[in-house]
Formats: structure tokens, sequence, C-alpha cells
């Protein structure tokens, strides 16, 4: 380390790596973010945020933000509801963690970020394999959480095996992504692994379209591992049995079931949109417009639902934000998810932009993908930095 370093630079080094190391406990982030946001500030980060805002994925970020502010105008929110939406302003922290990244930070961030992951990985893994657990109860993090950090892992694989020279180690990254979804053969979140293969797939056609001999190979390929993984996942059997089970409930006209539920909430979500469609019903009111319209909806079919499961949200992206502002919001999620990728292609990385898009899309149909505790903070850390490599390819030697 340089002897003349500042003890400014310090903390902002420091900021860095403590928001990539330990993000993954939400204890540590009630310190990481405004530590973050007080390092960017005086590091001049007000001076360059006009630079910042020419991003589309910042202006995109900035668009959603204001138009769910905005919504508070005309909710009930006040003094009610659990406040699930400000999980969408995490959304801003992208803005001073891209912009403090140079090319003496850079690696801090990366080796955080690496180590984090690792880690949370490796206790992961303990925990199904020694105790039978679902997800990791050691951080609070849910079999979903779990299994949604097990998809990005697999997806950056693919995506770096994709960009790299090297055969050898684009061998390994591609082990190291099978080696993933194995796991999250073993976890509970079918969409999510469904997300996942979808995002795989969608990555090899995109690099072999003109090959198109490759791309059936990897295509077989892919389908005989699953159909392996799935064979020997008792997990995944139990899975397929319960939405076995739940289809015929649905028969019945019961909607008690993890699907029911899902099929009863876009009902009444879709319903709500269309009586509303350029306010909805105003920032954090869409759980308890859910509450109140199934007494009466449809003759009160699914009135017993918040005995099921208590109303938290509508377990689908699109669904919720329109709960919220309505069609406006709608479009500010296609223009996030645009600029999300725009972000990636920017950086010549536009395989790897389209399989992670395609994953937060495709996760984003059957939960509210976007608020996932951890999962987007993952996901705007290795942004930013996929960012900031290219911005800083021009001073590499």
């Amino acid at each position: 380390m340089p002897a003349n370093i500042t003890r400014q630079e310090l903390l902002i080094r420091f900021a860095l790596v403590l928001l990539c190391l330990g993000f993954w406990r939400n204890e540590v982030n009630y310190v990481s973010f405004p530590l973050l946001g007080i390092v960017w500030v005086l590091d001049g980060g007000l001076y360059r945020l006009n630079q910042v805002i020419k991003e589309p994925f910042v202006q995109a970020i900035l668009l959603l933000c204001t138009l769910l502010l905005l919504g508070l105008l005309w909710s009930e929110l006040l003094g009610n509801g659990r406040m699930k939406w400000l999980k969408y302003f995490i959304l801003l922290i992208f803005i001073p963690f891209y912009s403090l990244l140079n090319r003496e930070r850079l690696p801090w961030a990366i080796g955080g970020l690496a180590i984090g992951y690792l880690g949370v990985l490796s206790v992961g893994i303990y925990q199904w394999l020694a105790m039978g657990v679902q997800g990791i109860p050691l951080v609070g993090m849910s079999y979903l959480s779990f299994s949604a950090m097990l998809g990005v892992g697999a997806i950056v694989a693919v995506g770096f095996a994709d960009m790299n020279q090297s055969k050898k180690l684009g061998i390994l990254l591609w082990i190291v992504a099978i080696a993933l979804i194995f796991i999250q053969f073993h976890q509970n979140g079918r969409i999510l692994l469904l997300a996942t293969l979808i995002a795989v797939l969608l990555m090899a056609f995109l690099r072999y379209k003109i090959e198109i001999r490759k791309f059936i190979s990897i295509l077989i390929s892919v389908l005989i591992v699953t159909a392996i993984f799935a064979y020997s996942s008792p997990v995944f059997q139990d899975r397929l049995i319960q939405a076995k089970s739940d289809i015929e409930l649905l028969q019945q006209g019961n909607y008690s079931s993890s699907l029911g539920y899902r099929l009863a909430m876009w009902d009444v979500g879709l319903h709500a949109i269309a009586e509303r469609p350029l306010s909805g019903y105003g920032t954090g009111s869409p759980e308890r417009y859910f509450d109140h319209a199934i007494l009466t909806y449809k003759n009160g079919i699914y009135k017993d639902l918040p005995e099921f499961q208590k109303t938290s949200h509508y377990h689908n992206d699109w669904i919720e934000i329109g709960m919220h502002i309505g069609v406006p919001g709608m479009l500010a999620l296609l223009f996030l998810y645009w600029g999300w990728y725009q972000a990636f292609k920017r950086s010549r990385l536009a395989i790897l932009g389209a399989g992670l898009v395609s994953y937060i899309i495709l996760a984003g149909f059957t939960d509210a993908f976007i608020i996932f505790s951890r999962t987007p903070v993952l996901l705007l850390l290795i942004t930013g930095i996929t960012m900031s490599w290219h911005r800083q390819e021009p001073e590499r030697i």
C-alpha cells in the first residue's frame, strides 16, 4: 500500500469493502449504506452526479424512485402497512457505489464481493449437506434468497466463461456454473431454478446462434444434466408433487396453496390496475387493498386466503409496481430492465447482461424479485463493478 495514502482514501476503501463483504446481514447494512453515502459526498460525488446520471441505468433508477415518492401523495400509507416498498430505494445505492469506483479501489470492491459470496455459499452448502436445512438461518436468508444467489452466480460464471480466452478457465467456469445449479436443484425455489436454466440457454443461444450445431449440443447437454439433477434431488421431486397437489386443489376451487394464492393475487391485482391504470392505489397501499377487496371480489372466493398466508406483496414485479403507481410505474420498470441491459452492453458484456436481465424478469413473474432482501444488492454490485472495469480499461497497461 502506498505510504502517501490518505485517511479519507482508507475510509472510502473500507466503506466499499464493508458494503461488498457485509451486505448479506441486514444489521451491517444499517452501517454500510449510510457510510457509503458519507464517503461519496466527501469524495466529491455530488459534483460528479451529472456524469453518473448520463447512464441510462441510473436514469431508470431515479425515475422509478421518483414515481414511488410521488405515489405517496395519493396513498393511505401513514401509520399502516409493512412499508416493504421502501426496499425499492435500495436501488439508489448504485449511484454512490459506481461513482466511487476507480482503478485503485476496484480490486477492493471485487475482493470484498468475492469473499462475501464464497463465504455465504460455503455456509449454505454446509447447512444443506450437514443439517439438511433450506436457506441460511445464520444470516436470515430464506431458501428463495439462497436459490436466487445461486442462480446469479451460475449466470455470471457462464457469462465470464463466454468472454474468457482460455479454454481451460472457460471449462472451469462452466463446471462452477453446473455445480451451483446442482445445489439450486436441492433448494425449493422452483421458478428461480427454471429462470436460471432459461437464462443460461439464452446466453448459449446468443453466443452460438451462428454455430447452430454447438448450440444444439449445449441444449442437449443442459437437458440431460437437468434430467439427472431432477432425478437425484428429492427436494425437486417433492416440489413436483406439491405442484400436482396445488393443481388438484385449484380444480376443487380451493386457492389455499402456493399456486392458488399467486393466481388469486394476480387476479385481484390486475383487476385493481384496470380500475386505476394511470395512478395505481398509491405507494404502500397494495397489500391493504388485497385484504379489503377479497371480502367482496367475485363473491368472496378469496376471502379466506389471509389465513393461509399473510398478505405481503403480489408475487409479481409488474403487478406490484402497477398497484403502487399504475401503468407509469410499469413503464418505469420496463425502462429499468432496458437500462440494466444497456449497462452491460456498453461494457461489452451484452451476453452476460441478457442472461442477468432475463433472469430478473423471469424471476419477477412469480415473486417481487426487485425487493428480494439481498439479491438486488448483489446484482447492483456486480453491475457497478462491471461498468467500472470497462471504464478503467483505457487506463490499464
